[in-house]
């Protein structure tokens, strides 16, 4: 009998014939083959075992080997592995999983797209916004807002709602018409002087920039409730109510960005609904099916849809694997999980045990800035000054020098340069929230010392 390949002879074929998301040959020549996931651990092609502390993408809130999901892909392949889902096709897969959500997403979102992920979701939402208010007469309204340090995807209209420029640089030029605000991020958003509001002023900067676009011309806004790959950079509370209201007085859509929140990562099942508001289309995906097979789509509310609907022209977006029965059964087993085993009121407490643990832990140590969260995700940023917030040098390397340290330590996440981005599956018991707390610390001391 063959013994398996090492990780390292995985890679070795690896480098021969794959290209990857974020491709860097350097930055993946210690790469790990994973090909075992249990529970909130992954298992590399030489046995080493890892705590999952990003759900992958923030995707396996489920944790790894749910029996339950796979057996739903089996059941519905078995019986109808994929059927057409445009315009006179369905599938009963898709039909049941728009009634589910219906009910537990927005009361005014009732009406669903499906799509394979969250990059198409982005691009679903911009040509609906346009093609809503072309419907309604007003075909100069295109442009689309979104905010520094938003993630929306890197399709490519997609990649020019995103807020983060290392991803514009090799594909300019952009689509016209898209623009960004600044983020509202409490630890760097200047303290407005008059002693007024952070939040109301860090909302107030969508006013201007569509009185600056011409409120005639914009489509949109969109944002993640809470910022994931930006950081983990949660609003203050009164942010997104002012958002809507400016919204509403300019007649600009509401698009939330839920790829990330939906599903019970913030606590809620959607993260608006911290917020006490709703938007008009609400994008998902990623914890849809737990990251087990591909999907995502687009809520929209009542009145979008009726438009949709009422239409004497066909609605010309479509995507193939649109409606898919396979993935849609294993989101339907997915919300099942979620809502037998209360995923987000587990994200609620252990969040906050997390949040305790990591301010116990870190908060004394002179290059940790901040330590910050909502629900099960929480962010570490890492200055070199804590009093002036002033952040170390991009060649210094914090993001490198910290991914390493924290495999050293049994921990695998992403950084964002200076952030240490943490959002392990919602299953995961105390003991090993311990172990992930530990490990970014002990990473720390070795980067920088005690």
């Amino acid at each position: 009998m063959t013994a398996p390949l090492t990780n390292t002879a995985l890679l070795d074929i690896d480098h021969e014939h794959m290209i990857h998301p974020l491709h860097h040959t350097a930055g993946h020549a210690n790469g790990r083959v994973w090909v075992k996931g249990e529970g909130s651990y992954l298992i590399d092609a030489d046995g080493n075992r890892l705590i999952d502390g990003l759900s992958c993408l923030w995707n396996v809130n489920a944790g790894h080997g749910r029996v339950e999901l796979a057996d739903a892909a089996a059941k519905q392949m078995r019986e109808l592995a994929f059927g057409s889902c445009y315009a006179g096709a369905s599938n009963r897969p898709a039909i049941e999983l728009a009634e589910r959500l219906s009910g537990l997403c927005y009361p005014s979102i009732n009406n669903f797209y499906f799509t394979s992920g969250g990059g198409e979701a982005t691009d679903s939402s911009i040509k609906l916004a346009r093609w809503y208010w072309k419907a309604k007469g007003r075909p100069d309204k295109t442009k689309v807002i979104s905010r520094i340090w938003g993630y929306h995807g890197v399709t490519f209209a997609a990649m020019c709602a995103t807020g983060i420029s290392s991803y514009w640089s090799m594909f300019e030029p952009r689509i016209p018409g898209f623009s960004h605000i600044p983020s509202p991020d409490p630890y760097r958003y200047p303290m407005p002087e008059d002693g007024s509001s952070q939040g109301i002023a860090a909302a107030n900067e969508l006013e201007k920039e569509i009185l600056a676009q011409g409120q005639e011309t914009v489509a949109m806004f969109i944002a993640e409730p809470v910022q994931g790959a930006g950081g983990v950079l949660v609003p203050q509370d009164d942010y997104f109510p002012r958002i809507r209201e400016i919204c509403d007085k300019y007649d600009v859509l509401f698009v939330a960005d839920e790829v990330i929140t939906a599903f019970g990562r913030t606590g809620k099942m959607f993260a608006l609904d911290h917020y006490g508001v709703q938007p008009d289309l609400v994008q998902f995906a990623k914890a849809i099916t737990s990251g087990y097979v591909p999907l995502g789509g687009i809520g929209m509310s009542d009145e979008i849809a009726e438009f949709v609907k009422a239409s004497d022209k066909p609605w010309m977006h479509a995507y193939t694997y649109s409606g898919h029965p396979t993935t849609c059964a294993v989101g339907l087993a997915t919300l099942d999980i979620i809502e037998k085993e209360d995923l987000p009121g587990q994200a609620a407490a252990k969040g906050e045990y997390l949040l305790e643990k990591l301010h116990a832990e870190l908060d004394g140590h002179p290059q940790v800035g901040e330590v910050r969260g909502k629900g099960l995700m929480c962010g570490v940023e890492l200055v070199e000054n804590k009093s002036t917030k002033e952040l170390y040098p991009a060649e210094w390397g914090v993001g490198p020098k910290m991914t390493k340290a924290m495999i050293s330590h049994g921990l695998f996440t992403r950084m964002r340069s200076e952030v240490v981005c943490i959002a392990p599956p919602l299953t995961t018991d105390e003991s090993t929230l311990d172990e992930l707390v530990y490990a970014v610390r002990d990473s720390i001391v070795d980067v920088f010392g005690e």
